[in-house]
């Protein structure tokens, strides 16, 4: 196995899905692991598997994303990644939508990721090393009908990680965006046994993670697409 190139890490709008995938991952390779969402308690199980560190917080209020990474830094030290993967979903007609709604879905998709990756890069730039990697959707290439909120705010995300890998790569820091383009398969949203891997399969992304995680910085990726085998083009 490749001797990996980072030691801890924290994972924010951490869940039971691709989260968990890829906590079990980092902590299998003996990092450190910190687990942010603004509830804890769906985290419990997770962390009591993989002995990562939970942590309360609300990736859309700078102060609250502030005292997170001082947290974590006191518990497992600055951390040496960062993923991003809170995003805030709503759906409904663009002329019944309430605009406070809109706000805070794009507050958590794309706000939050803004506040957490300049509190990331805060740490990252006097080592000189880090990674900051963001997760996006087919929304980040695609806006859908009745989904006008998630794509405004899938969209800023994926501006926001091409501008950081441009600013910060040139200075150690591997910024990478990953366009989830497809359904996770999950205990609540299970596949059609007759079409097998046409959902993804959240171990799988996971992996996508940890190599680009990998990669040496002469031939870094900024920007991953994956989606099921069977999906058309």
């Amino acid at each position: 196995m490749t001797e990996f190139p980072y030691r801890s890490a924290l994972i924010v709008g951490a869940g039971p899905g691709l989260s968990a995938s890829l906590a079990r991952q980092l902590t299998g390779r003996g990092v450190k692991v910190a687990l942010a969402a603004r509830n804890v308690d769906k985290l419990s199980k997770l962390a009591d598997e993989t002995g990562a560190r939970m942590f309360a917080a609300d990736a859309a209020q700078p102060a609250s994303v502030a005292a997170l990474f001082d947290e974590v830094a006191a518990a497992i030290g600055d951390p040496e990644v960062v993923v991003y993967n809170a995003s805030g979903r709503l759906r409904g007609p663009l002329a019944e939508l309430d605009p406070a709604a809109v706000e805070q879905a794009i507050a958590v998709s794309a706000y939050g990721g803004f506040f957490v990756s300049q509190q990331a890069a805060r740490r990252m730039l006097p080592q000189g090393r880090g990674a900051i990697l963001f997760t996006g959707a087919t929304a980040s290439v695609k806006g859908y009908a009745q989904s006008a909120a998630f794509a405004m705010g899938k969209f800023a995300l994926r501006g926001l990680a091409q501008s950081a890998a441009r600013e910060l790569g040139p200075k150690g820091i591997h910024v990478a965006h990953f366009i989830i383009d497809g359904g996770i398969r999950s205990e609540m949203r299970r596949e059609d046994p007759a079409k097998p891997d046409a959902m993804l399969d959240p171990d799988a992304i996971a992996q996508t993670y940890i190599d680009v995680l990998l990669q040496h910085r002469s031939a870094w990726s900024q920007e991953v697409e994956v989606r099921p085998w069977t999906e058309s083009f």
